[in-house]
């Protein structure tokens, strides 16, 4: 079953004092690509949590976002550097009496600056509190997992009725290109007779070059292994791997296919098939770029 890179999940949990939540989104991107958003003091929950996404996705930009609601966080404390405060005081002092200002040195003014007094708070090293975080990141993924697979079944769907009308267009190239050599054969005939004049010509020679020049537009062996890659898609799509990799290769000889039929044929009418097979592999190429 293939898996689209878009979704979203989220749990959250009570915890004493208020509650925490993680919620997980993520889009496309080529590779693994994970973002963690944490509390102040949880950042040693960093790793573990990006080793648990990991295990549960193989592409894509994942986004984490850890939060915490009402109280939950480290114990606050006030610090105050009693040196600078006295630094500050003495100064103040001879800049009043230097410039003999009114008012006072007190502990208001002193208060102001914020060098003096600090504010810290304490790690967040709870043990449980992280168990919990982790508890709900697999939570949080399930539900992105589910996403992604609802979506994935969504783009699979839209594909294979794309890699059908691929297949029937393909096989109109295919009942149409031996007319086309033999069409293509029977003008360059006639052109050589036209050109020649009255002039004499190996017959046996002039059939030779004729045949190899034919040959060149002979498209066979490229609608074989187009039909090869469509078939191999087809297999891809139904396998429990993430596959976007493996059907953006197929996609790439897809077209190199068609390119070189649409070059060789020399054909009106296959010409236009090919038109028709590019418009719909660009469209398959799009829903490919969301797989995982």
């Amino acid at each position: 079953m293939i898996k689209s890179m878009t979704g979203y999940g989220r749990r959250e949990a009570g915890w004493p004092g208020g509650s925490v939540a993680v919620e997980i989104r993520s889009v496309n991107h080529r590779h693994c690509e994970i973002l963690i958003r944490l509390p102040k003091g949880l950042s040693a929950l960093e790793e573990g949590l990006k080793r648990i996404i990991q295990t549960r996705c193989q592409r894509g930009r994942i986004e984490a976002t850890v939060s915490l609601f009402g109280r939950v966080d480290g114990e606050k404390h006030v610090s105050l550097d009693r040196a600078l405060a006295k630094q500050y005081y003495v100064g103040l002092q001879e800049l009043k009496a230097s410039l003999r200002l009114s008012g006072q040195v007190d502990v208001a003014l002193l208060a102001g600056f914020r060098e003096i007094l600090a504010v810290t708070e304490a790690p967040l090293d709870d043990r449980l509190l992280g168990q919990k975080i982790s508890r709900l990141t697999s939570g949080a993924l399930t539900d992105l997992d589910r996403m992604r697979k609802r979506e994935g079944r969504t783009l699979a769907q839209d594909i294979r009725q794309r890699l059908r009308l691929v297949g029937r267009i393909t096989h109109a190239i295919a009942a149409r290109a031996p007319d086309s050599v033999r069409e293509h054969f029977e003008r360059m005939q006639a052109r050589v007779a036209q050109l020649s004049g009255t002039g004499s010509l190996d017959p046996n020679r002039l059939a030779q070059e004729l045949a190899l020049y034919a040959d060149r537009c002979d498209i066979t062996e490229e609608l074989t292994r187009l039909e090869s890659h469509v078939a191999q898609f087809d297999a891809a799509l139904a396998g429990r791997e993430p596959v976007g990799r493996t059907l953006d290769f197929l996609l790439q000889e897809m077209g190199r296919e068609v390119n070189t039929i649409g070059s060789k044929a020399n054909d009106a009418d296959i010409a236009g098939h090919v038109v028709r097979l590019k418009s719909e592999m660009e469209k398959v190429r799009e829903q490919v770029q969301n797989i995982e």
